[in-house]
């Protein structure tokens, strides 16, 4: 009696989860379908689910409009090189606050959340008025700095329980051994840190992938963006939905992969981050 409840109680358990699965995964399959539907059942009424034949004419009005290769170009380049940057400071930050043992390292903490909650939308005009006084508006520079700058709070946030977690004990007996800070945390930190370096760099990635007020005030042209390049679709006058849908879809694949590569390392990342001692 007893394997039986516990056979319908997963059975239901895995039926709710596979509604809830399909309930959140609706928008983005209805996204896919409509990027392979004629233009005109795209915007038809009432609107279908399933196209009455697969089409390409979203694919093609979509690389005929915009630079697709150009914009994303710019947006990997941008949000790898970003990653990169704020990894690499965030971590070192984040290791000398967590080691440093003053009574300042408490406040520094604090300022790390609190630049974390401050909302990009607040600080986007000194941030577009810093980037034109010197000079490096619609550079690619200028979005991989401030992409740099802004994701950098969210590492050391991440970082920082990481290293409460090691003891210092480790650290102690590097310094007895010789070690430099710099070697102890290249060497001895590091690699216990690995599950929560590959962690903050991908959140860090998608973040600056994504991103499209920042990329917006300082771009017009040259270092202009995927994402701001597929909302010249729409327009005050007009929506044209279906090669949005397309570029969409291309966008937000790679985002798809990486996520289902990377599931493991963010999974163990979080979970290593979580315990202490």
């Amino acid at each position: 009696m007893g394997n039986i409840r516990n056979k319908m109680g997963t059975f239901i358990v895995v039926i709710l989860s596979l509604a809830f699965m399909l309930f959140w995964l609706f928008p983005y399959l209805y996204l896919i379908s409509s990027a392979f539907k004629p233009g005109s059942e795209v915007i038809s009424i009432p609107a279908k689910f399933f196209p009455t034949h697969l089409s390409v004419e979203n694919f093609s009005d979509l690389f005929d409009r915009i630079q697709v290769f150009k914009y994303m170009g710019n947006s990997f380049i941008t949000a790898v090189l970003s990653t990169i940057i704020a990894v690499i400071l965030g971590s070192l930050a984040s290791y000398a606050i967590s080691r440093s043992g003053a009574k300042l390292s408490v406040l520094l903490v604090v300022l790390v959340l609190c630049l974390k909650m401050i909302p990009t939308s607040s600080i986007a005009v000194p941030i577009y008025e810093i980037i034109t006084n010197m000079g490096l508006y619609d550079t690619r520079i200028a979005l991989i700095v401030v992409y740099a700058a802004i994701n950098i709070p969210f590492v050391m946030w991440i970082m920082i329980s990481f290293y409460k977690g090691i003891p210092i004990s480790l650290d102690e007996a590097a310094c007895v051994d010789g070690a430099s800070n710099f070697y102890t945390f290249r060497k001895i930190i590091l690699p216990i840190c690995l599950p929560g370096i590959a962690t903050s760099a991908i959140f860090t990635l998608l973040l600056s992938w994504n991103d499209f007020l920042i990329s917006l005030l300082l771009t017009s042209i040259n270092a202009k963006t995927f994402t701001v390049g597929l909302s010249e679709f729409l327009s005050a006058y007009s929506m044209d939905l279906g090669p949005m849908c397309a570029g969409a879809f291309i966008f937000s694949f790679p985002v798809i992969i990486l996520s289902i590569v990377a599931q493991k390392y963010i999974i163990r990342g979080m979970t290593a981050g979580s315990i202490k001692g």
